[in-house]
């Protein structure tokens, strides 16, 4: 992670099925890196249970990068491996990181029905049985014959797995099935009734077989794709302690190599977070939920939220080292089942908070900045359109490249109106202030530490020209229901 480093999330929910969206990473490759990304987060690559249109989360073969004809397609919803790689060239051609998204929690789409013997489960509490033991049929082998035994040997069975969520004979979605002489690691929520796949078979990592495939599969993508790190999907539902190995393991194979690692997390709980940064030693960063949900509830009150307690029980507050901060995802975009979206008049304030301050390592979203546009999903509703805020936001990357650095004073003292400046340092010695504003008082007294001295606002919402006093102090103003980026001329 370089200073002032910035990642892109290079996918949405509703990305094009076409297959083309490895080229387009390679011929934007060059614009992103000059406009101030330092990093890209890949969706996943590897072939999914529904082909060509899965979005890489229903994750059948993790070996399948686009490269064998299984679930009818060769290529995965991006394209093929020969493209995949090309753009992961192009990305760091231009000094950019690469970060794969990571799918271990579950596998879909079985080539195979075996019988196993279960017990029903309670969805919210796995601890709670609500059956006796009995045998069923279920999708829980996996031969890969489109790819056979190249790279790896292995097939799955029901002994790769601890939890299952379809009847194969009566085509039953609705309970929930631990499989016979199966436990549940401990300290993984009970909330699989929320978010899972209802067709996937969950992976048991206490089978050394399961753990060693996976450490080996790690080594093998990272040979094969030259990728610089991983997010990792969903890690508060697999022990916290393979994750940790996990990532031990590859680094100390690719010794010398950062491999940045971020999770998802997903809870707003503050103390859930700091809970699993000290289970997993601090191995990997997580996603800041908690701001993300501050930034959606913000957005949402207007006048009514106090902007003073932005940060409030933020991780990017209490952990900034750790805290990779966002405002959207493909996750809480429209029509996701954890639809969190930020709203649009909020989105300039909202990246203004997560790019131009000291803390956190910040992550744009490809709908906020390119637009975004599909199917509501839903009879007669209309099509949803994502407006792009990419003006903005390459506005203020821009000035978090040349003026975010120094000293940072904050100025969160009005429960509608809130700013900071940043004082700059020896190699970059320009000030900076920015000011927001949920409601009409538009302008905020604060120290710049630059006597007489002339700033602009670099978004162009205010024309006029604010002059520091002899002091060094000046009064800077935004619009309502705005933000103003001010740097020394």
């Amino acid at each position: 992670m370089s200073i002032n480093g910035v990642i892109m999330q290079f996918f949405h929910w509703y990305t094009a099925f076409d297959g083309k969206l490895w080229k387009e990473l390679a011929t934007k490759a060059p614009e992103l890196a000059q406009q101030g990304f330092t990093a890209i987060w890949l969706p996943p690559a590897c072939k999914g249970q529904g082909g060509k249109i899965d979005v890489g989360y229903g994750v059948y073969d993790l070996f399948d990068l686009g490269e064998f004809f299984q679930k009818a397609s060769r290529r995965t919803k991006y394209g093929t491996k020969e493209e995949l790689l090309i753009a992961i060239k192009a990305v760091k051609s231009h000094n950019m990181q690469v970060y794969a998204d990571v799918v271990f929690k579950h596998k879909n789409g079985a080539d195979e029905i075996e019988s196993v013997r279960v017990q029903e489960v309670d969805w919210f509490d796995r601890n709670i049985t609500k059956s006796n033991w009995y045998q069923m049929l279920a999708h829980t082998g996996f031969s890969f014959p489109g790819r056979g035994n190249m790279y790896s040997s292995m097939k799955w069975h029901w002994q790769h797995f601890d939890t299952l969520s379809y009847n194969a004979e009566t085509k039953d979605r609705s309970k929930l099935y631990r499989l016979k002489d199966k436990y549940f690691p401990p300290g993984v929520p009970n909330e699989y009734g929320k978010f899972e796949y209802r067709t996937a078979c969950e992976l048991d990592t206490d089978v050394s077989q399961v753990r060693g495939e996976l450490m080996y599969w790690g080594r093998w993508f990272i040979d094969t794709t030259d990728v610089d790190g991983f997010r990792i999907d969903s890690a508060k539902f697999l022990s916290e302690h393979f994750f940790r190995d996990w990532i031990n393991h590859l680094r100390a194979h690719f010794a010398g190599r950062e491999l940045f690692c971020v999770g998802e997390y997903w809870s707003d709980s503050l103390e859930e977070l700091k809970s699993y940064i000290e289970k997993t030693n601090g191995v990997m960063s997580l996603f800041d939920f908690p701001l993300h949900y501050k930034l959606h509830r913000a957005s949402i009150l207007a006048t009514k939220f106090d902007l003073r307690t932005i940060f409030d029980n933020t991780l990017v507050k209490t952990f900034p080292a750790l805290a990779v901060t966002f405002v959207d995802n493909h996750d809480t975009q429209p029509c996701q089942s954890l639809e969190s979206t930020v709203e649009a008049w909020f989105k300039p304030l909202a990246y203004a908070l997560i790019l131009l301050r000291l803390e956190g390592y910040p992550c744009v979203f490809y709908a906020d900045y390119y637009g975004a546009r599909y199917e509501h999903g839903e009879e007669n509703n209309p099509p949803v359109e994502l407006y792009s805020h990419r003006w903005l936001i390459d506005k203020f990357l821009w000035a978090r490249k040349y003026f975010n650095y120094g000293v940072q004073l904050d100025y969160f003292d009005h429960p509608t109106t809130i700013g900071w400046v940043r004082l700059g340092d020896s190699v970059h010695p320009k000030a900076m202030a920015v000011v927001m504003n949920t409601g009409f008082v538009t302008k905020k007294w604060m120290d710049i530490r630059r006597a007489n001295t002339t700033f602009v606002d670099i978004t162009e919402h205010i024309k006029e020209k604010v002059i520091s006093d002899s002091r060094g102090w000046a009064e800077f103003p935004s619009l309502p229901g705005s933000v103003s980026v001010w740097v020394q001329e």
